[in-house]
This record gives structure tokens, sequence and C-alpha cells, in this order.
């Protein structure tokens, strides 16, 4: 395995819709979980911040490869487009994710 990635990224929820979204997220389906991991998707968290903020963080070999690889299956495509009611754009989640700039790492 070679270097992996520390990405986090934020995106920006309705407010209305903050318990769904976070219920939602209670079982996410096995068959996306199978996904992300089969596309390298490791050590993935969701953190819900002020403001309706969603930040996330993965590890990954490659963030644009993993987003990319996600796009091949089925199970991506549903559920990108039932959590699109969620979020304040009109962007899937997987194209709207931006990394920030990694500023300090301590191991």
């Amino acid at each position: 395995m070679g270097d992996m990635q520390r990405v986090c990224f934020v995106l920006k929820l309705r407010e209305d819709r903050l318990d769904e979204y976070a219920a939602r997220h209670e079982n996410v389906w096995p068959e996306m979980q199978d996904a992300l991991r089969a596309t390298g998707w490791t050590n993935y968290s969701l953190f819900l911040g002020p403001n309706a903020q969603l930040i996330g963080y993965v590890e990954v070999e490659d963030f644009n490869a993993a987003r990319e690889g996600m796009k091949v299956f089925p199970v991506n495509d549903r559920w990108q487009a039932e959590m699109l009611p969620f979020f304040d754009s009109s962007a899937k989640a997987d194209d709207a994710m931006q990394p920030l700039r990694e500023l300090f790492h301590l191991d």
C-alpha cells in the first residue's frame, strides 16, 4: 500500500433536514459500505459542524481515483440521488466535495 492521502472536506447541508440526514447515516446500506471499501475509502468519518456544515474525513491512496471509482457502482447513484435533497447544493456530494488544504499533521 502506498502513501495514504488524508482528506478533509466540507459540504453544506440544509438545516431543516439535519435530523433526517443523521438518521439515514445510522444504517448506511451494506452495499454502499462495500463499494466504499472496494474503492479504497478507509477511516471515513462524517461530522456535523456548526451552521449545518458536514465535515468529512477519509484516508485514501488517491482521492480523485476513489471518487471516480464510486461512479461505476449502481448503489452509489442510488445513494447520491437519495442524499441530494439534504444538501444546500444542486451538485451530488461526490462531485461537490473538494479537499481542504492540510496545514499540520502529527503522527
